[in-house]
C-alpha cells in the first residue's frame, strides 16, 4: 500500500488525489448528476466499482447511503480513504477485484465509471495511471464483466448506473444487460472534446473503424439497468 504521506494534489470540491489516481472529469460529473436523481438514503446499500478519488462514493455517502467502494489500485484506495477522513464521511474502501471483494454480498445500487478507452495492447495494464482508462481493443474489458456480474451484485429491484464512451457501443451494453434479465436504457449523454489519450491513438482508432478521420468530440453515455 502506498504511503499517504506523499503530497496529494488538491482537486475542486475539496477532494485530494495521490499519485496517478484518476481525477474527476466530465464522466464523473455526468454519473454524479444521474445518481442525484435517484432516491437513495440511509437505507441504501451502494457499491462503487473503481472508486478512484472516491468522488462518487462520497457523493452517495453525503446522502446517508451505506457505501462500499472497491478499486484495484492501492493509490486509489488510499486516496478514497484520505478523502473520506477529510470530509468526515463513512466509507468502506476495499482493495482488489470487485467480484472477489464483494462475493456473497448484494446491494441496492451499483455505480461505476470503469476503464473504457480502446487501446492497441492485447493485455490490460497491471499498474500505473493507465489502469484507470485502458480497457482492451474494444474498450469493453471491464464493462462486459460488470454487465455479466450485475445480477449477482444487486438485490431484486436494485439498479446499476454506469458511464462509458459511446465508441464502446451503448447498444452492446444494453443488449448484454437485457440478456442477463435486466431492464436497461441510456438515461444521459454528453459530448466532450478529445483528451490527450484519444488524440495519441487517433491513427489506431481510425484503422479500427471506431472513429471518423475528422472526429474531435467524444460522446459519453450513462446506462441505467434495473434488476427485476
Amino acid at each position: 500500500m502506498p504511503s499517504t504521506a506523499l503530497s496529494p494534489t488538491a482537486l475542486p470540491g475539496g477532494l485530494l488525489a495521490l499519485h496517478g489516481v484518476y481525477r474527476p472529469q466530465t464522466d464523473t460529473r455526468l454519473l454524479a448528476d444521474a445518481l442525484t436523481l435517484e432516491d437513495i438514503g440511509p437505507r441504501t446499500d451502494l457499491l462503487e466499482i473503481g472508486t478512484g478519488t472516491g468522488a462518487l462514493a462520497l457523493h452517495a455517502a453525503r446522502r446517508g447511503a451505506r457505501v462500499t467502494a472497491v478499486d484495484v489500485s492501492w493509490w486509489a484506495v488510499a486516496t478514497a480513504r484520505l478523502n473520506a477522513q477529510k470530509l468526515r464521511l463513512p466509507l468502506r474502501v476495499l482493495h482488489g477485484d470487485f467480484e472477489a471483494r464483494t462475493a456473497g454480498r448484494r446491494f441496492d445500487v451499483v455505480v461505476s465509471n470503469p476503464p473504457y478507452v480502446p487501446g492497441p495492447g492485447s493485455r490490460l495494464p497491471s499498474h500505473g495511471p493507465a489502469r484507470a482508462w485502458d480497457a482492451g481493443v474494444d474498450g469493453r474489458a471491464v464493462i462486459d464483466r460488470i454487465c455479466a456480474g450485475a445480477p449477482a451484485l444487486l438485490r431484486p429491484g436494485g439498479f446499476l448506473l454506469m458511464v462509458h464512451s459511446g465508441m464502446c457501443g451503448a447498444g452492446e451494453t444494453l443488449a448484454r444487460l437485457t440478456g442477463v434479465g435486466m431492464t436497461a436504457e441510456v438515461t444521459a449523454k454528453a459530448e466532450v472534446p478529445w483528451g490527450p489519450v484519444l488524440r495519441s491513438r487517433r491513427a489506431w482508432l481510425e484503422r479500427r473503424g471506431l472513429v471518423d478521420a475528422a472526429e474531435e468530440w467524444e460522446e459519453l453515455v450513462v446506462i441505467r439497468a434495473r434488476l427485476h
